[in-house]
């Protein structure tokens, strides 16, 4: 009798632990905090979230409703990426494993993080070379690789970290595609990721984003950036399985060859005074 009494108090306990867990994330998730720590996750990888369909249901709906309000909300876009993406994730896991380089990634997980970029070594490279023209898209967008999330939702250990890669690899995408950080640059990059990566997330941004674009933006994409970016995403090689951190020293146009990837037909700025411009 005690015994039965000892097990249900421990199946009470790690529900318990595991209510308490997601009750703390998903409040995290609305002020805005990435410390989060906790130690009753299931042992998947640190900060894993087990989650049923139901409850992905419910948190894929509030996360896309919080995105379509505020697109710049980027944890509840994360939210919403990790609990539709897992047959895009499992699609992209394979396009890696069959990739000599893209299966090397996957054996040795690298990550981009400020802690693991030589920014010194970046900085001294000569112009046009893919560290120094990734370095000087850092600098003059005022981003940083540190602020990508961490993967909480997605229950398979390989996929999150395929999620994982994808989100560091965005700034490159950037770099490589030659758009800034406004709307329409972000409309842009999310019309070659929907095309090369199939993720549902991708494709609601690449939808709602131009909703907020003004009348001669939207000319600019209809006419030439939404058509070059989702040719460029269908033909490009897997930017998944590139391994970015040993590719520095190569120059900006021979790895946009390497990809496949067309130069931009409109070059974006930054204005100075915030706004955008077209060179």
């Amino acid at each position: 009798m005690s015994l039965r009494v000892g097990k249900a108090f421990l199946r009470f306990n790690r529900q318990r632990c595991a209510l308490i867990t997601k009750a703390v994330h998903v409040q995290q998730l609305h002020s805005g905090s990435s410390g989060f720590t906790d130690s009753c996750y299931d042992g998947l990888y640190p900060g894993h979230i087990s989650t049923t369909p139901i409850q992905k249901a419910l948190l894929a709906v509030a996360s896309g409703v919080a995105a379509l309000h505020n697109p710049y909300r980027h944890d509840m876009v994360a939210v919403l990426g990790e609990t539709t993406g897992h047959i895009a994730l499992i699609n992209l896991r394979n396009r890696m494993r069959n990739d000599p380089e893209g299966n090397i990634i996957l054996i040795e997980r690298p990550r981009i993080r400020l802690s693991t970029l030589d920014l010194s070594k970046m900085a001294s490279l000569p112009d046009g070379s893919f560290g120094r023209e990734y370095l000087r898209f850092l600098e003059d967008n005022h981003v940083t690789p540190d602020t990508r999330a961490e993967v909480k939702f997605v229950d398979n250990e390989e996929l999150a970290y395929v999620m994982q890669r994808y989100r560091e690899v965005h700034d490159l995408l950037h770099t490589l595609l030659g758009m800034p950080t406004n709307m329409l640059g972000e409309v842009a990059v999310k019309l070659f990721e929907a095309a090369q990566t199939g993720l549902p997330m991708c494709a609601l941004g690449a939808v709602l984003g131009p909703l907020r674009l003004n009348s001669s933006r939207l000319r600019s994409l209809f006419t030439s950036l939404g058509p070059w970016a989702l040719r460029n995403g269908r033909q490009a090689r897997c930017v998944l399985s590139i391994f970015y951190e040993r590719r520095w020293e190569q120059s900006l146009e021979d790895l946009r060859q390497e990809l496949n990837i067309e130069p931009p037909p409109l070059k974006l700025k930054h204005s100075t005074r915030g706004g955008l411009e077209k060179d």
